[in-house]
């Protein structure tokens, strides 16, 4: 695996598979890798020849009050578990200057309404600095395939809207969460979570699934669909930042009873971190 850091020598490996026809993945993350970013890098290496694995953790999708300083940073354990793993081609590890050469961007990339929802009410500025970073990583790497968790549903359904707006000629997969024994969604930002807190963070998926069963069961009503889920976290005294069911592909709130694929999804502060988690009901999939 090589380590480049500049644009020069990221340019220089692809230049080199191109001549070779190789077809290249992106798996684009912050570091402080886990598990649920090796399963990226795997299916990334089952789509493409070659695998750029990119670590930047990006100033533009921090709000003033969030944990940008205290995000954990870990390049050389990063680093030595992708070694490890063995499926990534380059190791992209660019500096802000390199991602942000004029300081302050003055050019963003905004997916309008869908940034707004969910997640975009709390944290307003964030999904811009997600698209405006993804743009310029799509627009470095050039890549065939690029590689995201479901874990994050709006973060992937604005991502394949602005492939689709902006004609990028990338084929965007997204790849199952992995979890847990108890459930709780693999995050980097776990480690921040007690003993105590991880057993409380475990309802999130337990009101999820609690969800699912009644929709299983044939519950289509999504107020009574999110009532379980809120429900289910008030066992361990949690109280949810939001918990909604939204079309999967477009986010919009469902209107009436469910007809098509939806995401519940749900955002909630545990100890001193914020987590996020989503299932998928689709009424036309009968397990």
């Amino acid at each position: 695996m090589e380590i480049v850091v500049t644009l020069e020598q990221l340019r220089e490996a692809l230049s080199s598979w191109r001549s070779e026809k190789k077809t290249i993945a992106l798996v684009p993350t912050m570091g402080a890798l886990h598990a649920g970013h090796l399963a990226l890098v795997e299916e990334a290496s089952r789509r493409a020849d070659r695998v750029v694995v990119s670590i930047f953790v990006n100033p533009l999708q921090f709000g003033p009050n969030e944990d940008f300083s205290q995000y954990p940073r870990t390049l050389s354990l990063d680093q030595a578990q992708l070694k490890r793993h063995g499926l990534a081609s380059v190791l992209f590890a660019p500096t802000v200057s390199v991602m942000y050469p004029s300081g302050a961007s003055r050019t963003t990339v905004v997916v309008g309404r869908m940034s707004e929802v969910l997640c975009g009410r709390a944290r307003p500025t964030h999904f811009v600095g997600v698209t405006t970073v993804v743009t310029k990583l799509f627009h470095m790497v050039q890549p065939d395939f690029a590689v995201f968790g479901q874990k994050d549903a709006q973060q992937l359904a604005i991502i394949r809207q602005m492939v689709l707006d902006l004609n990028f000629a990338v084929t965007v997969v997204g790849v199952p969460t992995v979890r847990e024994p108890s459930g709780l969604a693999l995050s980097s930002r776990n480690r921040y979570l007690s003993i105590e807190d991880k057993h409380r963070a475990s309802y999130l998926f337990r009101g999820l699934l609690a969800a699912k069963s009644l929709f299983d069961a044939g519950e289509r009503n999504p107020q009574v669909l999110v009532a379980q889920v809120i429900d289910t976290l008030h066992q361990v005294d949690l109280t949810p930042e939001y918990v909604e069911c939204v079309d999967r592909e477009l986010l919009d709130p469902v209107d009436g009873l469910v007809s098509r694929p939806v995401t519940l999804a749900l955002a909630c502060p545990v100890g001193a971190a914020r987590l996020i988690d989503n299932i998928t009901l689709d009424p036309g999939h009968h397990e």
